[in-house]
């Protein structure tokens, strides 16, 4: 697939009313144009707190973008600080490399990722992430597609950044929520914002429940996750 056709598809999905309906278009034309995925996610990030699902293509690449929020570690997590792509043929093979992903994913039955990273220049905004429900490599040819891909999708987000309040931003699946129980905790034990955090996902871990689900609970009961009951 040459990058004519790759950016032409991705401007098609420009052409959607809202910046989740063009997020989730994006998704299925990843799906379609990169060959052997199942799935296919685009996620802002930034600190380790800080993240912004824009789109998914479909609810299970939603949860295994939500579970590596949760654990704070994967594939798409290292593509993101380390700026280059993070393929990885077998999860489970890799399961040293993320022990809790590895054992996550293999729950929701993810055999494959393959995250590529939105850059430009040294500002990196997020991610591209493919999933694939059995294991194996990626062609050479769909790695090729999948990196094209990557970087049409970053110069499409910056041009939508310009059409689109951030707000309209923050609706499409957001973890705002977190960010007001991450300060809720952070105020109540007089720890720092990224101490708080910590607490928040380790509360999630030993609930198998996701971050955003404690922060809910944070945020109803007004209490420290430490405080609420099992």
């Amino acid at each position: 697939m040459d990058r004519d056709l790759v950016t032409r598809m991705v401007a098609e999905c420009a052409a959607q009313p809202s910046r989740g309906d063009w997020a989730r278009a994006v998704c299925a034309v990843s799906v379609r144009a990169v060959a052997g995925v199942d799935g296919a996610a685009l996620t802002l990030r930034g600190s380790s707190r800080a993240q912004e699902m824009l789109g998914t293509s479909d609810p299970w690449s939603a949860g295994l973008e939500e579970i590596q929020y949760t654990l704070g570690e994967g594939p798409a997590v290292e593509a993101f600080a380390g700026g280059g792509p993070v393929l990885v043929a077998d999860v489970h093979a890799d399961r040293l490399r993320w022990p809790g992903f590895a054992e996550a994913g293999a729950v929701v039955g993810v055999g494959a990722v393959f995250a590529f990273p939105l850059r430009v220049g040294d500002v990196r905004l997020g991610t591209l992430d493919l999933y694939r429900r059995r294991s194996g490599a990626l062609r050479a040819d769909a790695v090729a597609d999948a990196s094209v891909l990557a970087d049409v999708v970053t110069l499409a987000l910056l041009r939508h950044v310009e059409r689109f309040e951030e707000d309209d931003l923050r609706r499409v699946v957001s973890y705002q929520d977190v960010d007001v129980a991450t300060g809720m905790v952070a105020a109540q034990l007089r720890i720092s914002l990224d101490d708080a955090f910590a607490r928040l996902r380790a509360r999630a871990f030993a609930t198998d429940r996701s971050v955003r689900e404690v922060a809910g609970d944070v945020l109803a009961r007004g209490a420290s996750p430490d405080r609420l009951a099992d």
